[in-house]
């Protein structure tokens, strides 16, 4: 079955990516500003007592950043690297939260020294670490959560701890005179499970009430991101999403809430963006092989190394010629057996479509340039323009 572009864009917005595609030589990242515009608005109407701090790490273009300094969103910052852009680009610190748990005691104190008073932790070595890097600051423990296996990109147990842990490194952050200021989590990104926020509330609600009794009143619930594009697979719409969530939160916390912050990357820039690549090479293994390779001029080394593990599944268009369909291997163009985006999931191609044709990877605008290695094989990173974005 063909694509329907009219899933993903607009008549509008299709005509604008391909007046721009046209302009360029493949392989390269178009980002609409206006679909990044008119996501942020939708998140602020479904979450309207929510603070909004946009995961830089999605998508870093300075324009990305500047149009939501300019709409309001804080920012959600992971190295000194992405906290030297944002202040170059005049958000003031105040609006930034240094939100890894895995940090250099001297990077905690270069944020200091910048003004950011907002950390996370989930260790007692990183704690001590901001304690004396960064004192006096507002802290909040991130605590492990469940959902990775109804998530298509779900996070490890890299981040996060137990929530006794949680408990007793908040105490700990009150002794060290830090701020204790509230508890994070990540449902795992693309999380199609609205019942995976519902969990995880219901931890938090449990460290609230235990550390009441302990005298500390925690403020703030920071609920990270994991909300959805659109991809292949269907998610229900956003407004679903915050009905559910915002009845979690006022089952286990009323109508009185703390401070609620979202960390959105994906649903907020996934969808603005399309890799545009050109078809390299078609071939057979054997002369009576049944699969067809497609080689591609972008692969999981410049621009789509979410497609590890066939995890995300872009939809993927071309205007070859022909109703019929077929399905191919697709592959990068690196020297690397590991560059194979998809070999069993298939995506429905043109059954005509020959080297030369242009493909177009659409919902790319998340974790594509900002994943592009930087010259391997010699290729160099996913070249990124930039479309829409005035006021109207």
């Amino acid at each position: 079955m063909p694509l329907h572009l009219t899933d993903y864009y607009s008549e509008e917005e299709w005509q604008l990516f391909k007046t721009e595609a046209a302009r360029h030589e493949t392989p390269f990242l178009l980002v609409n500003l206006d679909i990044v515009r008119r996501k942020y608005q939708e998140l602020k109407k479904f979450f309207p007592f929510a603070q909004i701090y946009y995961a830089v790490k999605a998508n870093p273009a300075p324009e990305v950043i500047s149009l939501l300094r300019d709409l309001g969103s804080s920012f959600d910052i992971a190295s000194r690297y992405e906290l030297d852009r944002v202040l170059s680009l005049g958000v003031p610190p105040e609006r930034l939260s240094y939100g890894n748990t895995i940090k250099k005691p001297a990077d905690i104190r270069y944020f200091y020294e910048k003004g950011v008073r907002l950390f996370a932790t989930d260790s007692e070595h990183d704690l001590r670490n901001i304690a004396k890097e960064a004192p006096g600051a507002k802290v909040f423990c991130r605590i492990l959560s469940e959902g990775g296996e109804t998530a298509d990109w779900p996070l490890s147990r890299k981040f996060g701890c137990h929530p006794d842990m949680a408990i007793d490194l908040i105490m700990l952050a009150k002794t060290l005179n830090l701020e204790p200021y509230g508890i994070s989590f990540h449902v795992g990104s693309q999380q199609r499970e609205i019942g995976a926020w519902d969990s995880a509330i219901a931890k938090v609600r449990y460290i609230y009430d235990y550390l009441e009794e302990e005298n500390i009143h925690l403020k703030m619930i920071n609920m990270g991101g994991g909300f959805p594009a659109n991809y292949i697979s269907k998610t229900n719409e956003m407004e679903v999403y915050a009905e559910e969530i915002t009845r979690y939160l006022k089952e286990d916390f009323g109508e009185d809430l703390p401070t609620i912050i979202l960390e959105p990357g994906r649903s907020m820039v996934g969808e603005c963006g399309i890799i545009v690549s050109e078809v390299v090479l078609i071939s057979k293994k054997s002369a009576t092989g049944i699969d067809r390779w497609l080689y591609t001029d972008v692969g999981r080394f410049n621009g789509l190394v979410e497609t590890l593990d066939e995890s995300i599944k872009y939809p993927i268009y071309s205007e070859a010629r022909g109703e019929e369909c077929t399905d191919f291997i697709i592959a990068g163009p690196t020297c690397d057996s590991q560059d194979v985006m998809y070999e069993y999931f298939r995506n429905p191609l043109p059954a005509y479509i020959k080297p030369g044709d242009r493909l177009y990877w659409l919902t790319c605008g998340a974790y594509t340039s900002s994943y592009a290695s930087v010259e391997f094989n010699g290729f160099p990173p996913l070249a990124t323009y930039i479309i829409g974005g005035k006021k109207k």
